[in-house]
């Protein structure tokens, strides 16, 4: 056995053909590296990892806690570290870092800094190498909780490698008979002080000399062996010349649990290239769940690009035990507990499509998942919304309903509804101890005036907004496991969102508690009333209930016209409470794409509620000027944050022809897909593929469907659809179909209109 999981995938995906096609070529780890503070290409770093492993390795340009890890446009690298890091905005936690040094032994991250070109550089999600202007190569492979490493020194001049362990309380153990050393790491923004990470690394060449130093004082102990403190490091020397390997493992619970884990995970691999290639084996078959066929190189390269990324969150956070059970440390009640554990995520982004994805693809460890989140619940007393492995309580909305009614209503029944409903109404009734996600803002005013006020409390109209939405979530999983007490509770709320419409300006807008609204309205300005963006962004907000939103705004015609105007706008900002330019902003505007902020969540489903309204072809048109003008697979790839796979899988789904409009229901909007052929092998080995005949880049208008060989008129296709299996076939042409799914049967679910 090599490592438990990675034989669980291999089995989720033995009914893949035995010639496994080669789809890593296509994935470049660099997309949306090319980022800072303020702009973002992605927020992305080059992860050297396999699917949903417990960590990663990257190469690090940027100055160890300062959020960006790998930026492209930097010139030299100071070290290679195991990551974590699921948002630059978050930073990232349990770091620590080799940086190979020739020359004057130099421990410092700046001082050891060495230049480097991308001419001189591989970035593949099996395997990273780059040559160093100094001469020094390094080269890695990843497992699921390790990395296979090699550093190969130039002839000339001393060999040395640095361990560094940043800040906070660290220890290092250099134990030169065994060539190995041991130690733990505590960093990161919400990690509790008694959390450890756990390492070892095991090398395969002898120590020529070694020593110990102190990261806060920059200072070196020659020949130490042990060393606890604050940033605590180590170096070894090697002979001139040399070529080294490294094996390293970490664990969340003990020194004893990372070395089994090491035996377990590259016990067998006596080369890099043997990892290597074990890891490209895992990832060929991952990516070969969803094969594509037909349209371009590049659009092949984008593809498989975002299905990599969205392919790293949430991340596991459980290692396997002496006898192969899975257990976790938990962050929550500094206890080890038996089961399934997952971290590095927020809610408020991957809820819209990442998650969906994940139901599709892998049900098994969704199920797991919502089972790991009951327990987190029971270890903390509150639901997650971002974990870190802690909870940070960031961004807004209580969306781990809408996971939970997402994955009952899809089929995933592996959690107990009445223990979800329970939690879930604490976080509705509550204020818990970490941020706005953490149990609701203002739910008091919410439940008596039916909505949160301005400015009594930030961002209101937006958790308005979302505190609906995951009402609905809640109303839909009681009524689908027959909770009438719950049902009634949460039916009272679900249409709250009518309660900050004001029809005056048409807009989604911010009110007080006497009921007054904001004064001097001005639909470009952000903030205020709105997270991360304005009232454009927010209108459509509205997830389960479009046809009520329709209402609202006074009819169909007067909805398209809304939806044409966001394009139609001028791109301009009013920074308004953010009093500056702020990346979103910035990147909406070089979109250049009206007020269509696809670049941040809010907005990103809004295209596809051309369907509700009847006129499908304009959802068609715009998601695929979207993804044409939007994305691509180089280092300026994401149109802004990619944050934690949900910008990615968004491509990847639309990319496919359809889309997560509302995650609590069984259905996916159609959209226009990118390629002629797409194949994808479910986890029980049934396939569902879509051909789009005549496709290509003018080509995006649907004219005509057919579902397993009969006419297909919906604009929407359902969950249980696509898990028979089966055949959805589009004939693809240059104009609009304008008389295609206009009948009321034909449009998406709305709550107003399905009840």
């Amino acid at each position: 056995m090599r490592y438990t999981f990675l034989l669980f995938l291999l089995v989720l995906t033995d009914s893949l053909p035995a010639a496994t096609p080669d789809l890593v070529k296509y994935v470049n780890t660099l997309q949306g590296t090319n980022s800072k503070h303020e702009l973002t290409r992605g927020n992305t770093y080059p992860t050297t990892a396999l699917p949903f492993g417990m960590n990663t390795w990257s190469p690090q340009t940027g100055r160890n806690g300062d959020g960006w890890k790998y930026q492209y446009f930097k010139k030299t690298i100071r070290g290679f570290q195991q990551a974590h890091q699921c948002s630059s905005w978050s930073n990232d936690y349990a770091v620590f870092s080799f940086m190979p040094v020739t020359g004057q032994l130099k421990v410092n991250e700046d001082e050891r800094a060495a230049g480097f070109s991308h001419d001189n550089e591989t970035a593949k999600p099996n395997y990273y190498k780059v040559k160093l202007d100094n001469g020094i190569t390094t080269e890695m492979a990843p497992t699921e909780r390790g990395a296979h490493l090699r550093f190969s020194f130039p002839a000339n001049g001393s060999s040395y490698l640095v361990l560094d362990g940043y800040t906070k309380l660290s220890s290092v153990k250099i134990f030169p008979k065994e060539r190995k050393i041991i130690g733990y790491v505590n960093n990161g923004h919400y990690v509790p002080d008694n959390f450890r990470n756990y390492f070892v690394a095991v090398f395969d060449k002898p120590f020529k000399s070694y020593g110990t130093w102190e990261n806060r004082k920059n200072t070196v102990s020659a020949g130490a062996v042990e060393l606890e403190g604050e940033g605590a490091g180590a170096y070894i020397e090697f002979k001139p010349g040399e070529q080294v390997q490294v094996k390293v493992t970490s664990s969340y619970i003990s020194t004893e649990q990372a070395e089994l884990t090491l035996k377990r995970e590259l016990g067998n691999f006596k080369t890099l290239e043997a990892t290597k290639a074990a890891a490209a084996e895992v990832w060929n078959r991952h990516l070969s769940r969803i094969l594509v066929e037909g349209g371009t190189e590049e659009e092949k390269s984008t593809f498989y690009s975002c299905f990599f990324r969205a392919s790293l969150f949430s991340r596991q956070f459980f290692e396997y035990d002496k006898d192969g059970k899975p257990c976790y440390y938990s962050a929550y009640d500094g206890k080890v507990h038996y089961g399934y554990m997952f971290t590095d995520t927020g809610f408020w982004d991957t809820f819209r499509a990442q998650f969906p994805l994940n139901t599709i693809l892998y049900p098994t460890m969704h199920g797991r998942y919502m089972q790991a989140m009951l327990a987190a619940q029971e270890q903390c007393g509150w639901l997650p919304s971002w974990s870190f492995p802690g909870e940070g309580g960031s961004m807004i909305g209580n969306h781990a309903i809408s996971l939970l009614t997402d994955a009952w209503v899809k089929g995933i029944t592996t959690f107990d509804p009445e223990q979800a409903l329970k939690a879930y109404l604490k976080e509705a009734t509550n204020k818990g101890p970490w941020g706005p996600a953490n149990g609701r803002h203002g739910w008091k005013e919410y439940f008596q005036l039916g909505y949160v006020p301005y400015p009594e409390y930030g961002e209101a109209t937006a958790k308005t907004l979302e505190y609906a939405y995951d009402d609905f979530c809640g109303y839909q999983l009681a009524k689908a496991t027959n909770k009438p007490f719950y049902e009634k509770i949460f039916a009272r709320q679900m249409y709250n969102y009518k309660n900050v419409y004001d029809p005056s300006t048409g807009f989604m807008r911010g009110r007080n508690s006497k009921g007054e609204w904001k004064a001097n309205f001005d639909p470009f300005e952000w903030g205020g009333p709105y997270t991360e963006g304005n009232a454009w962004h927010w209108q459509w907000s509205v997830f389960h209930d479009i046809q009520g939103l329709i209402g609202l705004m006074g009819g169909e015609k007067n909805f398209i016209a809304k939806l044409d105007s966001v394009f139609s706008e001028p791109n301009k900002v009013n920074v308004g409470t953010y009093g500056g330019m702020i990346h979103e902003m910035t990147e909406m505007v070089m979109a250049n794409m009206g007020q269509y902020a696809h670049g941040n969540q809010p907005i990103q489903h809004m295209i596809y509620l051309y369907n509700y309204a009847g006129e499908p072809w304009k959802a068609q048109y715009h998601v695929r000027e979207v993804m044409r003008k939007l994305y691509n697979s180089t280092e300026n790839g994401y149109p802004g944050d990619e944050d934690q796979g949900q910008t990615s899988s968004w491509y990847v789904l639309s990319a496919l022809g359809f889309y997560s409009v509302c995650p609590g229901t069984d259905q996916y909007v159609i959209g226009s897909p990118v390629f002629a052929k797409a194949t994808i092998t479910l986890e029980d080995g049934k396939k569902f593929v879509i051909e789009a005949d005549n496709n290509n880049q003018q080509n995006v208008y649907i004219q005509s469907a057919k579902l397993n060989a009969e006419a297909y008129t919906a604009n929407y296709i359902r969950h249980s659809d696509l898990t028979k299996g089966g055949i959805l076939k589009l004939q693809m042409g240059s104009t609009p179909a304008l008389n295609k799914g206009l009948n009321p049967e034909d449009r998406p679910f709305s709550l107003s209109a399905n009840r």
